[in-house]
Protein backbone atom coordinates (compact mmCIF):
# COMPACT_ATOMS: atom_id res chain seq x y z
CA UNK A 1 0.00 0.00 0.00
CA UNK A 2 2.09 3.06 -1.42
CA UNK A 3 1.47 6.74 -0.91
CA UNK A 4 1.97 8.55 -4.87
CA UNK A 5 4.16 11.83 -4.70
CA UNK A 6 2.51 14.75 -4.66
CA UNK A 7 -0.59 13.00 -2.95
CA UNK A 8 -2.55 14.50 0.18
CA UNK A 9 -1.13 13.25 3.33
CA UNK A 10 -2.00 9.95 4.69
CA UNK A 11 -1.42 9.26 8.51
CA UNK A 12 1.96 7.22 8.26
CA UNK A 13 0.95 5.21 11.86
CA UNK A 14 -2.54 4.17 10.50
CA UNK A 15 -1.06 3.23 6.75
CA UNK A 16 2.14 1.27 8.60
CA UNK A 17 -0.73 -0.48 11.05
CA UNK A 18 -2.89 -1.85 7.85
CA UNK A 19 0.28 -2.61 5.93
CA UNK A 20 2.06 -4.40 8.32
CA UNK A 21 -0.01 -5.72 10.82
CA UNK A 22 -2.76 -7.10 8.93
CA UNK A 23 -6.58 -6.91 9.11
CA UNK A 24 -6.90 -8.96 12.13
CA UNK A 25 -4.54 -6.78 14.07
CA UNK A 26 -6.01 -3.51 12.42
CA UNK A 27 -9.79 -4.51 13.15
CA UNK A 28 -8.19 -4.96 17.17
CA UNK A 29 -6.83 -1.84 17.10
CA UNK A 30 -10.16 -0.09 15.84
CA UNK A 31 -12.40 -1.68 18.16
CA UNK A 32 -9.78 -1.06 20.88
CA UNK A 33 -9.46 3.26 19.61
CA UNK A 34 -13.00 3.62 18.29
CA UNK A 35 -13.22 7.39 18.51
CA UNK A 36 -9.70 7.49 15.80
CA UNK A 37 -10.15 8.28 12.65
CA UNK A 38 -8.22 6.74 10.35
CA UNK A 39 -6.67 9.15 7.66
CA UNK A 40 -5.47 7.30 4.77
CA UNK A 41 -6.24 9.99 1.67
CA UNK A 42 -4.86 9.27 -1.18
CA UNK A 43 -3.02 5.78 -0.45
CA UNK A 44 -2.59 3.13 -3.42
CA UNK A 45 -4.70 -0.07 -2.06
CA UNK A 46 -4.59 -1.76 -5.70
CA UNK A 47 -5.51 -5.16 -6.25
CA UNK A 48 -4.96 -5.37 -2.39
CA UNK A 49 -6.96 -8.07 -0.29
CA UNK A 50 -9.03 -6.16 2.33
CA UNK A 51 -11.34 -9.01 3.20
CA UNK A 52 -13.26 -7.88 6.24
CA UNK A 53 -10.99 -4.60 6.81
CA UNK A 54 -12.68 -2.03 9.21
CA UNK A 55 -12.39 1.40 7.10
CA UNK A 56 -15.73 2.45 8.90
CA UNK A 57 -15.49 6.23 9.18
CA UNK A 58 -12.16 6.56 7.55
CA UNK A 59 -10.86 9.03 5.25
CA UNK A 60 -10.31 7.13 2.07
CA UNK A 61 -10.60 10.27 -0.20
CA UNK A 62 -8.52 9.91 -3.79
CA UNK A 63 -7.51 6.53 -2.69
CA UNK A 64 -7.04 3.71 -5.44
CA UNK A 65 -8.71 0.87 -4.92
CA UNK A 66 -8.67 -0.77 -8.14
CA UNK A 67 -9.23 -4.02 -8.75
CA UNK A 68 -9.27 -4.33 -4.72
CA UNK A 69 -10.93 -7.36 -2.95
CA UNK A 70 -13.31 -5.46 -0.03
CA UNK A 71 -15.38 -8.23 0.31
CA UNK A 72 -17.77 -7.79 3.31
CA UNK A 73 -15.38 -5.01 4.30
CA UNK A 74 -16.92 -2.25 6.61
CA UNK A 75 -16.87 1.20 4.91
CA UNK A 76 -19.84 2.92 6.54
CA UNK A 77 -19.83 6.41 6.30
CA UNK A 78 -16.42 6.31 5.19
CA UNK A 79 -15.35 8.91 2.90
CA UNK A 80 -14.62 7.40 -0.31
CA UNK A 81 -14.80 10.61 -2.77
CA UNK A 82 -12.54 10.81 -5.77
CA UNK A 83 -11.81 7.19 -5.32
CA UNK A 84 -10.86 4.49 -7.75
CA UNK A 85 -12.85 1.36 -7.28
CA UNK A 86 -12.78 -0.06 -10.62
CA UNK A 87 -13.01 -3.65 -10.73
CA UNK A 88 -13.13 -3.81 -7.38
CA UNK A 89 -15.21 -6.76 -5.52
CA UNK A 90 -17.44 -4.75 -2.83
CA UNK A 91 -19.72 -7.75 -2.47
CA UNK A 92 -21.36 -8.11 1.14
CA UNK A 93 -19.60 -4.80 2.02
CA UNK A 94 -21.32 -1.86 4.49
CA UNK A 95 -21.19 1.50 2.36
CA UNK A 96 -24.18 2.36 4.82
CA UNK A 97 -24.16 6.45 4.75
CA UNK A 98 -20.44 6.15 2.52
CA UNK A 99 -19.54 8.95 0.34
CA UNK A 100 -19.04 8.30 -3.40
CA UNK A 101 -18.31 11.26 -4.77
CA UNK A 102 -16.99 11.15 -8.06
CA UNK A 103 -15.87 7.63 -7.45
CA UNK A 104 -15.18 4.98 -10.60
CA UNK A 105 -16.99 2.12 -9.92
CA UNK A 106 -16.39 0.95 -13.52
CA UNK A 107 -16.67 -3.11 -13.47
CA UNK A 108 -17.22 -2.70 -9.75
CA UNK A 109 -18.87 -5.63 -7.81
CA UNK A 110 -21.66 -4.56 -5.31
CA UNK A 111 -23.42 -7.87 -4.60
CA UNK A 112 -25.36 -7.93 -1.49
CA UNK A 113 -23.63 -4.67 -0.59
CA UNK A 114 -24.97 -2.85 1.99
CA UNK A 115 -26.34 0.76 0.77
CA UNK A 116 -28.61 2.72 3.00
CA UNK A 117 -28.16 6.28 2.44
CA UNK A 118 -25.06 5.70 0.38
CA UNK A 119 -24.44 8.97 -1.74
CA UNK A 120 -23.41 8.10 -5.22
CA UNK A 121 -23.24 11.56 -6.25
CA UNK A 122 -21.33 12.18 -9.54
CA UNK A 123 -20.19 8.39 -9.27
CA UNK A 124 -19.28 6.87 -12.69
CA UNK A 125 -20.62 3.39 -12.94
CA UNK A 126 -20.61 1.09 -16.04
CA UNK A 127 -20.77 -2.38 -16.24
CA UNK A 128 -21.45 -2.54 -12.61
CA UNK A 129 -23.11 -4.59 -11.10
CA UNK A 130 -25.94 -3.83 -8.17
CA UNK A 131 -27.00 -7.34 -7.30
CA UNK A 132 -29.32 -8.47 -4.33
CA UNK A 133 -29.23 -4.58 -3.15
CA UNK A 134 -31.25 -2.09 -1.56
CA UNK A 135 -31.07 0.99 -3.08
CA UNK A 136 -34.46 2.75 -2.27
CA UNK A 137 -32.55 4.94 -0.05
CA UNK A 138 -29.51 5.29 -1.61
CA UNK A 139 -28.66 9.15 -2.40
CA UNK A 140 -28.34 10.90 -5.67
CA UNK A 141 -28.66 8.55 -8.54
CA UNK A 142 -29.97 10.71 -10.63
CA UNK A 143 -26.42 12.15 -10.70
CA UNK A 144 -24.88 9.10 -11.63
CA UNK A 145 -22.65 9.45 -14.58
CA UNK A 146 -23.47 6.07 -16.87
CA UNK A 147 -19.94 5.13 -19.09
CA UNK A 148 -21.89 2.03 -19.91
CA UNK A 149 -24.48 -0.20 -19.54
CA UNK A 150 -24.63 -1.97 -15.67
CA UNK A 151 -26.62 -5.08 -14.11
CA UNK A 152 -29.16 -3.93 -12.15
CA UNK A 153 -30.60 -7.36 -10.41
CA UNK A 154 -34.45 -7.83 -10.34
CA UNK A 155 -33.44 -9.30 -6.97
CA UNK A 156 -32.50 -5.60 -6.34
CA UNK A 157 -35.59 -3.65 -7.88
CA UNK A 158 -37.58 -6.32 -5.49
CA UNK A 159 -35.61 -5.33 -2.67
CA UNK A 160 -35.97 -1.49 -3.19
CA UNK A 161 -39.81 -1.73 -3.78
CA UNK A 162 -39.53 -0.22 -6.99
CA UNK A 163 -38.26 2.83 -5.59
CA UNK A 164 -35.34 3.40 -7.21
CA UNK A 165 -35.35 6.82 -9.86
CA UNK A 166 -36.41 5.36 -13.44
CA UNK A 167 -33.91 7.68 -15.01
CA UNK A 168 -31.07 6.31 -13.23
CA UNK A 169 -32.34 2.78 -14.21
CA UNK A 170 -33.17 3.81 -18.46
CA UNK A 171 -29.64 5.03 -18.14
CA UNK A 172 -27.91 2.01 -16.69
CA UNK A 173 -29.90 0.05 -19.57
CA UNK A 174 -33.11 -1.14 -17.73
CA UNK A 175 -35.21 -1.93 -21.12
CA UNK A 176 -38.09 0.32 -21.25
CA UNK A 177 -40.56 -1.96 -21.77
CA UNK A 178 -39.73 -3.35 -18.14
CA UNK A 179 -39.66 -0.21 -17.04
CA UNK A 180 -43.32 0.04 -17.93
CA UNK A 181 -44.53 -2.74 -15.81
CA UNK A 182 -41.92 -2.13 -12.82
CA UNK A 183 -43.78 -0.35 -10.27
CA UNK A 184 -46.97 -2.41 -10.99
CA UNK A 185 -44.77 -6.22 -9.59
CA UNK A 186 -43.40 -4.03 -6.53
CA UNK A 187 -45.76 -2.03 -5.27
CA UNK A 188 -49.16 -2.60 -3.59
CA UNK A 189 -51.82 -2.21 -6.44
CA UNK A 190 -54.00 0.47 -5.13
CA UNK A 191 -51.59 2.65 -5.31
CA UNK A 192 -50.62 3.03 -8.51
CA UNK A 193 -52.28 2.72 -12.12
CA UNK A 194 -52.21 2.11 -15.38
CA UNK A 195 -53.32 5.25 -17.81
CA UNK A 196 -54.78 5.37 -21.17
CA UNK A 197 -53.82 9.24 -22.64
CA UNK A 198 -56.54 9.93 -25.79
CA UNK A 199 -55.67 13.35 -27.57
CA UNK A 200 -55.94 14.66 -30.92
CA UNK A 201 -53.07 15.07 -33.30
CA UNK A 202 -52.95 18.67 -33.38
CA UNK A 203 -51.83 18.38 -29.51
CA UNK A 204 -48.55 16.01 -29.71
CA UNK A 205 -46.23 17.88 -28.11
CA UNK A 206 -48.33 18.63 -24.93
CA UNK A 207 -49.46 14.74 -24.89
CA UNK A 208 -46.15 13.75 -25.31
CA UNK A 209 -44.75 16.00 -22.65
CA UNK A 210 -47.32 14.39 -20.37
CA UNK A 211 -46.55 10.71 -21.67
CA UNK A 212 -43.00 11.42 -20.29
CA UNK A 213 -43.39 12.91 -17.24
CA UNK A 214 -45.81 10.31 -16.09
CA UNK A 215 -43.41 7.59 -16.72
CA UNK A 216 -40.67 9.30 -15.07
CA UNK A 217 -43.01 9.13 -11.56
CA UNK A 218 -43.42 5.75 -12.56
CA UNK A 219 -46.93 5.45 -13.94
CA UNK A 220 -47.45 2.73 -16.41
CA UNK A 221 -49.18 4.99 -19.45
CA UNK A 222 -49.79 4.43 -22.84
CA UNK A 223 -51.07 6.93 -25.62
CA UNK A 224 -52.70 6.81 -28.91
CA UNK A 225 -49.92 7.89 -31.00
CA UNK A 226 -52.71 8.75 -34.03
CA UNK A 227 -55.08 10.99 -35.29
CA UNK A 228 -58.25 10.66 -33.61
CA UNK A 229 -61.52 9.80 -36.37
CA UNK A 230 -64.95 8.88 -35.81
CA UNK A 231 -65.98 5.48 -37.14
CA UNK A 232 -66.69 1.70 -36.04
CA UNK A 233 -63.35 0.62 -36.25
CA UNK A 234 -62.09 3.52 -33.35
CA UNK A 235 -65.01 3.32 -31.61
CA UNK A 236 -63.99 -0.51 -30.83
CA UNK A 237 -60.43 0.73 -30.21
CA UNK A 238 -62.07 3.42 -27.36
CA UNK A 239 -63.50 1.04 -25.93
CA UNK A 240 -61.06 -1.70 -25.51
CA UNK A 241 -58.66 1.14 -24.05
CA UNK A 242 -60.92 1.67 -21.68
CA UNK A 243 -61.62 -1.82 -20.68
CA UNK A 244 -57.50 -2.57 -20.46
CA UNK A 245 -56.32 0.77 -18.62
CA UNK A 246 -56.93 1.91 -15.24
CA UNK A 247 -57.61 5.62 -15.97
CA UNK A 248 -58.23 7.60 -19.19
CA UNK A 249 -57.06 10.53 -19.70
CA UNK A 250 -58.91 12.80 -21.88
CA UNK A 251 -56.76 15.78 -23.39
CA UNK A 252 -59.39 18.55 -24.32
CA UNK A 253 -58.66 21.30 -26.33
CA UNK A 254 -60.37 23.53 -29.29
CA UNK A 255 -58.60 20.66 -31.32
CA UNK A 256 -60.66 17.97 -30.44
CA UNK A 257 -63.43 18.93 -28.12
CA UNK A 258 -65.98 19.25 -30.98
CA UNK A 259 -65.48 16.05 -32.12
CA UNK A 260 -67.68 13.16 -31.51
CA UNK A 261 -65.02 10.50 -30.16
CA UNK A 262 -64.62 13.09 -26.94
CA UNK A 263 -68.10 12.04 -26.36
CA UNK A 264 -67.99 8.30 -26.54
CA UNK A 265 -65.09 7.91 -24.77
CA UNK A 266 -66.70 10.03 -21.70
CA UNK A 267 -69.57 8.14 -21.98
CA UNK A 268 -67.78 4.81 -21.38
CA UNK A 269 -65.63 6.40 -19.15
CA UNK A 270 -69.10 6.89 -16.85
CA UNK A 271 -70.42 3.55 -17.60
CA UNK A 272 -67.18 1.91 -16.16
CA UNK A 273 -67.32 3.68 -13.19
CA UNK A 274 -71.08 2.88 -12.94
CA UNK A 275 -69.49 -0.36 -13.07
CA UNK A 276 -66.83 -0.25 -10.36
CA UNK A 277 -67.62 2.50 -8.67
CA UNK A 278 -64.21 3.91 -8.98
CA UNK A 279 -63.22 7.04 -10.67
CA UNK A 280 -61.73 6.25 -14.45
CA UNK A 281 -62.11 9.53 -16.08
CA UNK A 282 -59.43 12.40 -16.11
CA UNK A 283 -60.17 15.42 -18.06
CA UNK A 284 -57.30 17.71 -19.09
CA UNK A 285 -58.16 21.11 -21.04
CA UNK A 286 -55.39 22.98 -22.86
CA UNK A 287 -57.62 26.47 -23.45
CA UNK A 288 -61.40 27.49 -22.43
CA UNK A 289 -63.37 24.90 -25.03
CA UNK A 290 -64.76 22.55 -22.98
CA UNK A 291 -65.89 25.31 -20.35
CA UNK A 292 -68.00 26.50 -23.41
CA UNK A 293 -69.27 23.87 -25.23
CA UNK A 294 -72.98 23.11 -24.96
CA UNK A 295 -72.55 19.53 -25.08
CA UNK A 296 -74.89 17.76 -22.24
CA UNK A 297 -71.58 15.85 -21.77
CA UNK A 298 -69.60 18.23 -21.34
CA UNK A 299 -71.99 19.59 -18.89
CA UNK A 300 -71.33 16.60 -17.03
CA UNK A 301 -67.68 17.02 -16.92
CA UNK A 302 -67.92 20.09 -16.09
CA UNK A 303 -70.54 19.81 -13.21
CA UNK A 304 -68.93 17.04 -12.01
CA UNK A 305 -65.18 16.63 -12.39
CA UNK A 306 -62.03 18.68 -11.48
CA UNK A 307 -60.88 19.52 -15.07
CA UNK A 308 -56.91 19.61 -14.99
CA UNK A 309 -55.64 23.31 -15.94
CA UNK A 310 -52.98 22.70 -18.44
CA UNK A 311 -53.73 26.28 -20.57
CA UNK A 312 -49.97 27.27 -19.03
CA UNK A 313 -48.23 24.27 -19.96
CA UNK A 314 -45.59 25.54 -21.61
CA UNK A 315 -44.66 27.42 -18.60
CA UNK A 316 -42.38 25.06 -16.19
CA UNK A 317 -43.80 26.01 -12.94
CA UNK A 318 -47.24 26.17 -14.35
CA UNK A 319 -47.17 22.67 -16.05
CA UNK A 320 -45.14 21.03 -12.80
CA UNK A 321 -48.63 22.78 -10.21
CA UNK A 322 -50.74 21.01 -12.78
CA UNK A 323 -49.18 17.92 -13.06
CA UNK A 324 -48.12 17.50 -9.29
CA UNK A 325 -52.26 17.45 -8.65
CA UNK A 326 -52.95 15.86 -11.45
CA UNK A 327 -50.28 12.77 -9.86
CA UNK A 328 -52.00 13.45 -6.42
CA UNK A 329 -55.52 12.68 -7.87
CA UNK A 330 -54.31 9.50 -10.11
CA UNK A 331 -52.79 7.47 -6.59
CA UNK A 332 -55.71 8.61 -4.51
CA UNK A 333 -58.61 7.74 -6.79
CA UNK A 334 -60.68 5.07 -5.78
Amino acid sequence: MEHPPGAPFANAEHLARLRNEGTTAWNNWRSAHPEVVPELEGVVFEAKDLRIVNLCGANLRNSNFSGANLGSAGLAKANLSGCSLKGANLSNADLGSAKLLRANLMFANLQEAALTQTDFEKANIGWTIFANTDLSTSRNLVTVEHSAPSTIGIDTIFRSQGKIPIEFLRRAGVPEQFLSYMRSLTVHPIDFYSCFVSYSSKDTSFATTLHTQLQAQGVRCWKDSEDLKIGDKFQEEIENAIRLHDKLLVILSENSVNSAWVEREVQAAFEKESKQRSIVLFPLRLDDAVMNAPQAWAADVRRTRHIGDFRKWKDHDSFRASFDRLLRDLRSAR
